[in-house]
């Protein structure tokens, strides 16, 4: 019986705890109701801030110019940039695509087969400008390989020293009738045409990082390769030394017009057109346009180069 009224007792406490609550919440002041109304039915504040408005200027692409002859054009290495013109031979994987592939540049290439340092300033075919043309103050890069088609020094030398080979292959016959004829236009009239080039590649991109590449050698310093290189075994050592005086000049030109000078002589030694399957150069038994031009290897070979100078 105790027990009941105990229970009872403990429900009718728990009630009318539940009334008490039920009421004090009934008996709210009119004042706090209608400053709750208030409250509720108070529009939302709304921010005049305006959000913070970016400094930072949008990264702009470097301007990357590239400039030459076959060598630069990488004439031979397939396949040919789209839409240049057939005549300049101009590959897209030449050193400066590979440069600017690699180091996110904006390219305008307008290297081109036969390019001598006076189509610089002058139309080589129609319908392509003189190349300083794609120049101006908003360039960045310029890359360049010149000076080899000027007095039409390689050209004409493997072309007269591959005709006198069969008549003595063991002597030097080319080397007997030209002397240093073959020579010495290098100094004489070459170096002041590159450094003209360089001066009026300065003054067309101010701005500009300018690089001279250097010419990779064409062959070993005295043993040929006959016939995959035409010439008698005599007359290596003298093509050997009409390039090396095309790249000391064209370093002496660069460092007199305060431009970088690419050298290529002591990486491509071992990579000439006799080396083989290391070869970088390709030799004259091969067919078409690439014959005594840089491969593709030897492509991403000048442009690893390129590469390192810019990171210098």
């Amino acid at each position: 019986m105790a027990k009941r009224r105990l229970l009872g007792t403990l429900t009718g406490l728990v009630a009318a705890g539940a009334l008490l609550a039920g009421c004090a919440q009934s008996t709210q002041t009119p004042a706090q109701s209608t400053q709750t109304d208030a409250q509720s039915t108070q529009a939302p504040v709304q921010s005049t801030e305006m959000p913070a408005q970016s400094t930072e200027k949008p990264a702009q692409s470097t301007v990357y110019v590239n400039l030459g002859d076959s060598f630069s054009a990488g004439t031979g290495v397939s396949p040919l940039e789209e839409d240049s013109p057939i005549y300049c031979q101009r590959s897209s994987r030449n050193y400066a695509h590979i440069v600017a592939e690699e180091e996110d540049f904006d390219l305008t290439d307008v290297s081109c087969a036969g390019a001598d340092t006076g189509d610089f300033r002058e139309s080589q075919h129609q319908g392509v400008p003189p190349q300083l043309d794609a120049l101006d103050e908003d360039t960045d890069v310029v890359t360049l390989m010149i000076g080899g088609n000027d007095e039409q020094t390689y050209g004409r030398a493997i072309r007269l020293c591959s005709e006198l080979a069969d008549v003595d292959r063991a002597g030097a016959p080319c080397t007997d009738r030209y002397g240093r004829s073959l020579i010495d236009p290098v100094a004489a009239d070459i170096y002041p045409a590159v450094r003209q080039a360089l001066r009026d590649v300065r003054n067309r991109a101010p701005n500009a990082r300018i690089l001279l590449a250097g010419y990779p050698w064409l062959l070993p310093p005295t043993v040929g390769c006959y016939p995959e290189m035409r010439l008698a075994e005599g007359d290596v050592p003298m093509i050997r030394e009409l390039q090396t005086a095309l790249n000391t000049y064209g370093r002496r030109a660069a460092e007199d017009e305060g431009v970088e000078f690419v050298d290529m002589s002591q990486v491509s030694e071992g990579h000439d057109a006799c080396a083989g399957d290391e070869r970088w150069i390709e030799p004259m038994t091969t067919s078409g346009p690439g014959a005594v031009h840089p491969n593709e290897q030897g492509q991403a070979a000048i442009a690893e180069q390129v590469r390192k100078a810019l990171a210098g």
